[in-house]
């Protein structure tokens, strides 16, 4: 399917923020997942080419969701959060999909507006837990907010954009709440320190937004120098809290965001090579190929 811009995407599909107020409060808008789906099969394009801002769903039928390195399949109903720091996606595994989703910038919840800095949150944070299987009740719940959503986004109301920052709120908290304990008051050990400067140092480099952008770090000794750990220590304690080792997470969200940039852009596959740290392209087919089964060119296709 052909990606068309966001900007384009709104044009045609859903009410928009006018340019000037969205200059002043960052940009939010609310879908309804139907009226998205009826679009891309009528049209075959692609709702937007980047994740650059972030989401919230609420959906209801059989899909599959990638986040990061974490899989989840999901039987029913889901709320869904997402960064754009983080690489997502969720696949339908039936035609039965339906509920809600909304978008919104960091500018659109600034701390001075909304008291909240989105990425020391933890349903926003790497690896948290984003993902929520919930009860027809919780559902029914979620779903109310969003129709409050759209009806107060075709409002006239002066202040609406603050009571919808008030919906993405309660959002965000509903959510929070379903999370484990765990996530929310995580141990302060140093091994669990030392973990989440890594998960955060790792994402801080992508998403890869433009061909002259390139990772700076690659390889487990990068990381460690960088957290000025030595290579051994930094693995065993990624191995006792992830169960992975330090290669296989970087290599894990190397291969997430050469997913994105091969179907989401048109670059060519040396330019995603070079962006992602590969001098050679042969050497980032041989690591596509190895990590996914499917040469560059076969899974952009």
């Amino acid at each position: 399917m052909k990606p068309t811009t966001l900007e384009e995407f709104y044009q045609s599909s859903a009410l928009l923020i006018p340019e000037d107020i969205s200059r002043e409060i960052g940009h939010f808008n609310v879908f309804k997942i139907e009226d998205m789906l009826a679009k891309v099969k009528k049209t075959g394009e692609m709702p937007y080419n980047r994740r650059n801002y972030y989401k919230i769903s609420m959906i209801k039928g059989h899909n599959r969701a990638e986040y990061a390195d974490k899989v989840i399949n999901i039987e029913k109903n889901a709320l869904l959060f997402a960064s754009p720091k983080i690489p997502y996606n969720y696949l339908p595994q039936d035609e039965k999909q339906s509920g809600d989703f909304c978008i919104f910038t960091e500018d659109f919840l600034l701390k001075e507006k909304s008291g909240v800095v989105l990425d020391h949150l933890p349903i926003f944070k790497a690896g948290g837990y984003p993902v929520f299987q919930i009860s027809d009740e919780d559902a029914g719940d979620i779903t109310a907010i969003f129709r409050k959503m759209h009806k107060e986004l075709s409002s006239s109301y002066a202040y609406k954009y603050d009571l919808l920052r008030n919906y993405v709120l309660e959002l965000i908290h509903y959510g929070q709440k379903l999370q484990p304990a765990t996530a929310l008051y995580p141990s302060h050990t140093a091994s669990a320190r030392v973990s989440s400067l890594f998960i955060e140092l790792l994402e801080r480099q992508f998403p890869i937004e433009s061909p002259q952008q390139k990772l700076h770090l690659r390889t487990a000794k990068d990381y460690a120098d960088q957290l000025s750990v030595h290579v051994n220590h930094l693995n065993k304690v990624l191995k006792e809290n992830t169960g992975k080792t330090t290669t296989d997470l970087i290599s894990n969200r190397v291969v997430q965001e050469a997913k994105i940039l091969l179907k989401q852009t048109d670059w060519n596959i040396s330019e995603i090579a070079y962006c992602l740290g590969f001098e050679e392209v042969a050497h980032f087919s041989n690591f596509f190929r190895k990590q996914t089964a499917f040469a560059p060119l076969t899974f952009r296709s």
